[in-house]
């Protein structure tokens, strides 16, 4: 019986090996003929960087200009690699200090060298055949950034692999959101829902990295040799669209959905979406290039079409893509499908019972109904509202409020008249500054001064208490940090913590947590249980605390 065991562990043993073996063969391989498809035969043009003043530079007829608001606000025209070289001309330091976040935030999460060097060739791996999915226009605009991107960074990559790859790490952020890297809201209204019959589109963009991620934020006027003229809004680097709209009135924003983790690389959404932008002026021309495109993670993505005169919902997964329109004169996006096609899809079931997106999705609806019609400004204290349902207080940064105050930026949209407001910091507190596009695609605007259109923005809020909810962010890293290292918190912060934010759940949680570092089980018992009292966004997140009440037992 013995050597029967014996030889069949051998043959399992050598199983496993043969295995692995194979894998590391297939990974090797992958890794060694990644091909980004970097463009060839093209040379710097030449064009030499003016600097006007502190806040203005120049190259050519393009400009980039740091805005009285804080927004960085860049002019660009020409072919793409043209594009591409005069932008990264143009925002060399910005890309910089855009990488240095990145790769610093990639280091927090990851803090071990060993393990972020097998993520390189991991990286490299996933991604070998990305170049085939990004069409040549973007990969030369790609490209013709990436000759202003430093070498300090060529220990992830060269230059032109760094900047496809930060493309696709959007996507794996979206297909990570169960960590908190984003939670969208969007909506559209139109006819009679809309106060002047305009088709009005409001969004928040809450793809977290930190807050020194959104430090810099770009507002782009593309003037493409081909295609529609656009306006963006996104971060140093990023030429893929997550909000934005075009001289047609198109408007296009996105918000994640549930995705399994993608096991290899497709179209990026957010190069997917610039190319709508670029290319679309109707929803059923959005859709026919959406249906063009493999992409590796799941997506919503609101149209909105001044030419159709309403907004419809692109729902695209890896393996199909659905279009979800109402009967209303309004719709709501946030981060699960709606449409018949996905309705037995198991993880948009499993979405909708388990997170907060469909909570969300009703506080929107409850607002809409009780502000009908809209205009722009109506859409604005929307997108700030920082209660659950029925105005219940849930606590400051509550993931499932629509303002959770991690915002990277939140814009609205009159289709109609061509007018975009975007906000300022602190995320959506800030004052919304106007662009009118149709003035500024005219030609008859000058970079030189300040663009937007100040009797048009939407003011601060000033009511909600900004230095309140730094002080809870800055304590909770503080608080997490030192539980983590099992050290001893002052009873005074302890009390201001949870002053500070009596109604979060999180508030509780971390008490507890602390309080069971310290080898208090019943305190923190106590607190946990507390946290069960409060509104909790998400099922996993109230598993997490019985969890630790039932270690306790």
């Amino acid at each position: 019986m013995s050597k029967i065991l014996k030889r069949i562990g051998l043959f399992f043993g050598g199983l496993i090996l043969a295995v692995a073996l194979i894998l590391l063969i297939i990974f090797a391989y992958l890794y060694l003929t990644a091909d980004f498809k970097k463009p060839v035969g093209f040379e710097p043009v030449g064009k030499e960087i003016v600097k006007i003043s502190d806040s203005l530079r120049a190259c050519g007829t393009d400009t980039l200009r740091l805005s009285q608001s804080g927004l960085w606000e860049m002019k660009i025209g020409g072919s793409p690699f043209e594009r591409g070289e005069t932008y990264g001309k143009l925002a060399q330091d910005l890309l910089y200090e855009q990488e240095q976040i990145f790769v610093d935030q990639i280091r927090a999460f990851v803090p071990s060298e060993a393990y972020l060097k097998f993520l390189r060739y991991l990286t490299l791996a996933f991604n070998h055949s990305l170049g085939k999915y990004i069409g040549e226009e973007f990969r030369e605009e790609i490209y013709g950034i990436s000759l202003s991107c430093s070498d300090d960074f060529n220990f992830v990559c060269e230059p032109y692999e760094r900047q496809m790859n930060y493309h696709s790490a959007h996507d794996l952020g979206h297909a990570m959101q169960d960590y908190m890297l984003v939670g969208c809201s969007s909506f559209a209204a139109w006819d009679t829902c809309s106060a002047n019959g305009n088709l009005i589109v409001g969004r928040n963009f809450d793809f977290y990295l930190g807050d020194d991620f959104a430090r810099n934020r770009i507002v782009m006027f593309c003037t493409p040799t081909d295609g529609y003229r656009f306006a963006s809004v996104s971060w140093p680097g990023m030429i893929g669209v997550m909000s934005g709209m075009n001289e047609t009135g198109l408007t296009i924003t996105i918000n994640a959905a549930k995705s399994a983790m993608p096991t290899s690389s497709a179209t990026p959404i957010s190069i997917l979406t610039r190319e709508i932008l670029q290319y679309s002026s109707t929803i059923d021309e959005a859709l026919a290039i959406a249906n063009r495109h493999k992409t590796f993670v799941s997506e919503s993505i609101l149209i909105g079409s001044a030419s159709d005169g309403r907004a419809a919902v692109i729902e695209k997964s890896p393996e199909k893509t659905a279009l979800f329109t109402t009967d209303s004169s309004f719709i709501i996006s946030t981060n699960h499908y709606q449409s018949d096609a996905f309705a037995d899809d198991p993880r948009n079931i499993e979405n909708i019972a388990t997170s907060d997106s469909p909570y969300r999705l009703k506080r929107i609806s409850q607002l809409l109904h009780c502000k009908f019609p809209i205009d722009a400004a109506d859409a604005v204290s929307i997108l700030r509202d920082h209660k659950g349902l029925n105005d219940s207080i849930i606590g400051w940064t509550n993931e499932a409020a629509l303002n959770q105050f991690i915002g990277h930026h939140s814009v609205v949209f009159d289709a109609n008249r061509l007018i975009m407001w975007v906000s300022t910091s602190p995320w959506q507190a800030g004052q919304y500054v106007a662009y009118d596009l149709a003035k500024i695609f005219s030609g008859r605007t000058s970079f030189i001064g300040e663009i937007t259109n100040s009797q048009l923005s939407i003011p601060a809020d000033t009511t909600m208490p900004i230095d309140d909810i730094l002080r809870i962010k800055r304590l909770t890293h503080e608080f997490r940090a030192a539980i983590a290292q099992a050290q001893t918190i002052s009873k005074a912060e302890l009390g201001e913590f949870e002053q500070l934010n009596p109604e979060l759940f999180a508030t509780y949680e971390i008490l507890g947590d602390y309080y069971y570092s310290q080898s208090d089980a019943a305190t923190a018992r106590k607190y946990w249980e507390m946290a069960l009292q409060k509104s909790i966004p998400k099922q996993s997140e109230h598993e997490r605390i019985l969890m630790k009440i039932n270690k306790l037992y």
